[in-house]
């Protein structure tokens, strides 16, 4: 009978161990299946998982594990991506719809349509830091029944709005004098910074490198179809010696015949908290006389801009250091400093090896214990936060919202903005997986969104 239930005993602790065994098989499995489709396809880089296994794991072990385990994902990723750009290379200037999507936000559906737009990619493996790829940040505009777009090296093309509703954008090229003006003044380009078209005249932000070191100017022209003769419009006369993402660059439409222009920091700590310099500041300039104005000071990196004439507002979005990406508010009709705090303010943190450059309250996560303005949102984790639309009460918007580009996040986040432009409420996002949103614009004739992904890249509509 001892010797029965001995037995009885040593099956069922075999049965158990396999149980075990094979769960934590199946588990290895579906956790490898799982992991494999995110090497290939991506992942949602706002997952508060994803943001947990980033900080437990560091970043140089995760890419050894992405190069060297799953390394069959890793190749089909970069086949994707190859046969994608081969697509794109074939088909020319014909900006061929490759994907369409349909997408739900809230209770309301959209059509997302993807089209081939004829600059080179952003090369992801060098990282958003690296030179190269400021060459590749590309930027779009609508005007005059067109849309026109700029890639970071200096390209134009252009094609028919009305195209955007069909299967093939049908681009055409537009010649420029941007390489004609960087060997007569001795330059070399590191970027094109934004686009922007308003009364026939074209205006592009360009950062280039001369014997005085690296800095960022507007340029204009009248608009011409058959060619763009730019020239300078306003000098900032900042220079900065080492290349940097903190360049700013946005240009808007103001009130009385002047326009806005924002201004990056540049990597100079000093500079956003004094008046004297014009890094790290938002200003208005006079098309006539081209003489400047300070609109607000205590900037890092300025990404989006827009005025609400009606509000007398300027609203800018910045990206923040390791977190802390912001929108801000400037009512124009309040009297009170405009100073938007940074770096003496920040919802961020500092990245590892910068903490020393910073004052001991400077991640207090208040702006107003500070004496600085407070940024009616922010993003931590950041969110790669980018250009911005204002919408008010048509099939993207039941009352007044902003529309939030994104480029660490792939997305567009939907805000709702309070009757007394007070407040802003999350309305959800959509979430637009490998594309980096660089720009963004509202068409009112056709009703549509449209966004510049830098991946592939694309234009992309939303309806």
């Amino acid at each position: 009978m001892k010797n029965i239930k001995m037995t009885f005993l040593k099956t069922k602790k075999k049965k158990i161990i396999f149980i075990i065994i094979l769960f934590l098989l199946s588990g290895g499995i579906y956790l490898s299946i799982i992991i494999s489709d995110l090497v290939r396809y991506g992942y949602d880089r706002q997952s508060k998982i994803i943001e947990t296994v980033k900080k437990v794991i560091p970043r140089h072990y995760v890419k050894k594990i992405k190069d060297n385990i799953f390394v069959i994902s890793n190749l089909k990723a970069k086949n994707d991506t190859l046969e994608l750009q081969l697509r794109k290379y074939e088909q020319g200037y014909e900006g061929q719809k490759f994907d369409n999507k349909r997408i739900k936000l809230n209770d309301q559906e959209y059509d997302v349509n993807f089209f081939f737009l004829p600059f080179k990619r952003l090369d992801t493996n060098l990282g958003w830091k690296a030179k190269l790829n400021s060459l590749r940040a590309h930027y779009l505009e609508i005007y005059s029944g067109k849309l026109f777009a700029i890639s970071g090296s200096g390209k134009i093309v252009y094609c028919d709005k009305k195209n955007l509703i069909t299967d093939n954008l049908d681009f055409k090229n537009l010649p420029n004098n941007i390489n004609e003006i960087l060997k007569e003044d001795n330059s070399t380009l590191i970027g094109i910074r934004d686009l922007f078209i308003s009364d026939n005249k074209v205006f592009i932000s360009m950062m280039v490198k001369n014997e005085n070191g690296i800095t960022i100017n507007l340029y204009y022209a009248d608009l011409n179809l058959k060619k763009i003769n730019f020239e300078i419009f306003f000098e900032t006369n900042e220079y900065w010696e080492k290349y940097n993402v903190f360049s700013g660059g946005r240009i808007e439409k103001f009130k009385n015949e002047k326009i806005l222009f924002s201004i990056g920091f540049s990597r100079n700590y000093e500079s956003p908290q004094n008046k004297d310099t014009l890094l790290g500041k938002i200003i208005s300039i006079d098309l006539n006389t081209k003489n400047h104005e300070l609109i607000s000071y205590g900037h890092r990196n300025p990404q989006g801009l827009y005025y609400h004439s009606n509000e007398k507002v300027v609203i800018n979005t910045e990206h923040g250091p390791k977190g802390g990406d912001e929108i801000n508010f400037n009512f124009l009709n309040l009297e009170q400093d405009k100073n938007f705090g940074w770096p003496k303010a920040s919802y961020g943190q500092a990245y590892k090896g910068e903490e020393d450059l910073f004052e001991k309250d400077t991640f207090k996560k208040s702006h107003r214990e500070l004496g600085f303005i407070e940024p009616l949102k922010y993003y931590d984790p950041s969110i790669g936060i980018s250009e911005i639309i204002y919408l008010e009460k048509n099939s993207f918007c039941m009352s007044k919202c902003l529309w939030t580009s994104s480029l660490r996040a792939h997305s567009i986040y939907n805000l709702n903005i309070s009757e007394d432009f007070t407040k802003l409420s999350s309305n959800g996002r959509i979430f637009l997986k490998g594309n980096r949103i660089r720009d963004i614009e509202y068409d009112k004739d056709l009703d549509l969104v449209i966004l510049l992904s830098e991946n592939i890249p694309a234009i992309i509509t939303i309806r």
